[in-house]
């Protein structure tokens, strides 16, 4: 997890967190398959990652404009994947054994 966390940028760690809840909501809500919630996840930190660095960045040419869609791209994965791998433990602690 320290691994995961040093590549995340630590404005982007909330969105790991929210996306934990859209998928718990999107679980209990029944409107997708199981299989599908990482990816529905993967998408909205994408979309979520690339607002902040929009937001935050210049855009003034296109090395800048590659820069920050790299950047959304891989944070949004990265938050998706910290918020699947977080719902995993809270899945695991609570298992008996």
């Amino acid at each position: 997890m320290d691994q995961i966390l040093n590549y995340v940028k630590p404005e982007l760690l909330i969105v790991a967190v929210v996306l934990y809840f859209i998928g718990a909501g999107l679980k209990k809500a029944q409107t997708f398959k199981d299989k599908y919630i990482p990816l529905i996840l993967g998408v909205i930190g994408i979309v979520l990652c690339a607002i902040w660095v929009l937001g935050t960045c210049p855009t003034e040419d296109k090395q800048d404009i590659a820069m920050a869609v790299f950047t959304a791209v891989v944070q949004g994965i990265l938050v998706a994947g910290l918020s699947t791998y977080v719902d995993q433990v809270v899945k695991q602690v609570g298992k008996r054994e």
